[in-house]
């Protein structure tokens, strides 16, 4: 069976047929492969063919779509570049690009880690009331249905962790303190799981008896399915997992490890920067960014330098929420504040809308200060920025400007939402993720607020500040744990001097650079690219630049590589000039 469905994927399109109908019919067979293998997107997106399913995580399963991602990039290759658009030319890079990144991640034995310090499939999971449609009986039967698929992923999942164990591929035990919380705390009664969220308000199209049996049944199954399957998986953690965790923390302690992050470096950058490269410039967006804020408490009076002021900032009871309603608040407040200035940066803007919720509270320990998770108008749910209201003295209110432009809107809710409608190939919608695009624009954002008028005080200005230095910090911090040999103690210290993050919240990040190798370096290489365009546009257009008409050029694409960034806006650049 494996032979015939790469031969069907190798199969020569008719001679007849010209370079666009061959693509055409290959980004059909790739979207249609891609939804086969990511059931969970396939419902979000309006695919209903694999409604009961929530996929493979087998070794075996990563090597056959590896094999196949390899006969995709073979028809691409066998079309050319001649006879197509120039946004058909676009879109066969950018897959090709996709394709040949998953086959090389799969050569690397770190696929065999199933989850993060922060989580896993099982935090995933417990999520999934808060991604799927229910709209209808079929909605609920078909979730029904993957809750009682929970224990054979599960089993499956627990048998790549134990080849993960075998070859010491593990993640480093100083950042997993509480992981085990984040799976036995979705083991609780049923009617109170996160898993029965969506029978707890009956649908007007369900009558009441039906209702009650489907009540039921989902009282059942987390009873008898998904309970006992967290049940072992958290044994399996803490009896198997736990005692094999790493005491080394850097990547470069791994099989092939240098090999390994150089190419993290290279696919969450887009660029082929090395970790030397990037590390040095890290160190200069640093002492620049340090300048500024020298500058900054020079500005405001303050009777100390730098770190006086931001000790200040970081004890002062004044500048922190005191009940987690206060928090998401303040959080609100800023989110319909930057709402009603989007029509004055952008022409274009996404009709779904997004919310603001608190993290949930059996992962909200460890993990960051917020995050967004996309929404999407055929399943019906909405964009949604969460927020920690853990550790309220380590949350600082002064902050709260930058981190909801960042996780909300124009960051992004919008870029990611605006995306999901734009007239692009499906692939490039919902499931491409450029991380150096993605984290990129979201830290641009952060400096719109200037255009806003949103960093009305010194304290703004300086978690404004705070924040850029924390990325450009990543730079440093990530390459020196996984390059060059730093400790954790080193990595937070050096954090710890030169941003106004709270220890919590640098704690937290450290832990977060150590398990995802690289992913911290796409936020600043990201911003950086995006604003030298701007500086370009704004010099070379001059009164002829218009910050919404750049806005939606830079976003009308979707997530794409740097350098295909560059060169849209270089044409655009170009365009507008003439």
């Amino acid at each position: 069976m494996r032979r015939l469905a790469i031969a069907m994927l190798l199969a020569v399109s008719p001679a007849a047929a010209a370079p666009a109908d061959d693509f055409k019919a290959l980004l059909a067979d790739h979207w249609a492969w891609t939804l086969k293998h990511n059931p969970l997107l396939a419902t979000r997106v309006g695919v209903h063919d694999y409604d009961s399913e929530l996929g493979d995580p087998s070794l075996a399963e990563s090597d056959r779509e590896a094999g196949e991602a390899v006969a995709f990039m073979a028809r691409i290759d066998r079309i050319g570049t001649a006879g197509l658009s120039d946004a058909d030319r676009t879109s066969a890079a950018i897959l090709r690009r996709s394709l040949a990144t998953e086959v090389e991640a799969n050569r690397f034995s770190e696929r065999a880690i199933q989850f993060s310090n922060r989580g896993g499939w099982h935090t995933y999971f417990a999520d999934l009331p808060l991604q799927l449609p229910f709209f209808t009986r079929a909605d609920y039967e078909s979730y029904l249905a993957r809750l009682a698929k929970i224990p054979a992923y599960a089993a499956a999942s627990t048998a790549v962790s134990r080849v993960a164990i075998a070859h010491g591929d593990t993640l480093p035990c100083s950042i997993m303190g509480g992981f085990e919380e984040t799976i036995t705390g979705e083991i609780i009664e049923p009617a109170a799981s996160r898993f029965y969220a969506p029978f707890v308000t009956r649908p007007g199209n369900i009558a009441p008896a039906d209702w009650a049996a489907l009540q039921a049944r989902a009282v059942a199954v987390i009873r008898d399915s998904v309970n006992p399957a967290y049940t072992a998986y958290a044994k399996f953690y803490r009896t198997e997992y736990a005692p094999k965790c790493r005491t080394t923390i850097g990547a470069s302690a791994l099989p092939n490890g240098a090999a390994y992050y150089a190419f993290k470096a290279r696919e969450q950058t887009t660029t082929t920067m090395s970790p030397d490269e990037i590390h040095t410039l890290g160190l200069s967006e640093v002492a620049r960014i340090r300048a500024e804020m020298d500058t900054l408490v020079a500005s405001t009076g303050f009777k100390g330098d730098r770190a006086a002021y931001i000790a200040m900032l970081r004890t002062n009871p004044k500048y922190y929420a005191k009940t987690p309603h206060e928090l998401m608040a303040e959080a609100a407040l800023v989110a319909k504040t930057v709402d009603g200035w989007m029509p004055k940066l952008f022409g274009h803007l996404p009709r779904l809308p997004y919310t603001v919720r608190e993290i949930p509270a059996a992962t909200a320990d460890g993990t960051t200060t917020a995050y967004y998770n996309e929404g999407n108008l055929n399943a019906g749910v909405a964009g949604t920025y969460y927020v920690n209201t853990t550790h309220l003295d380590q949350r600082p209110l002064f902050e709260m400007v930058a981190l909801t432009i960042h996780e909300a809107v124009p960051g992004h809710h919008n870029q990611i939402s605006l995306a999901q409608e734009l007239d692009l190939p499906p692939f490039r919608r919902y499931a491409t993720f450029f991380t150096a695009f993605v984290e990129g624009w979201g830290l641009y954002s952060e400096r719109l607020g200037l255009d806003m008028g949103l960093y009305d005080t010194p304290e703004k200005q300086m978690g404004r500040l705070s924040y850029e230095m924390w990325r450009a910090c990543r730079l440093v911090v990530d390459t020196g744990i996984h390059s060059k040999g730093w400790s954790k103690e080193r990595a937070v210290a050096f954090m710890a001097d030169n941003t106004a993050l709270s220890a919590a919240n640098i704690d937290a990040e450290v832990n977060r650079y150590i398990a995802d190798p690289g992913q911290a370096l796409a936020y600043k290489i990201g911003e950086l690219t995006i604003r030298r365009l701007r500086t370009r546009a704004e010099t070379e257009l001059g009164p002829k630049f218009d910050i919404r008409g750049f806005h939606d050029a830079i976003l009308e694409a979707g997530a794409v590589p740097m350098d295909v960034l560059e060169t849209r806006m270089n044409a655009w650049i170009a365009a507008h000039k003439a």
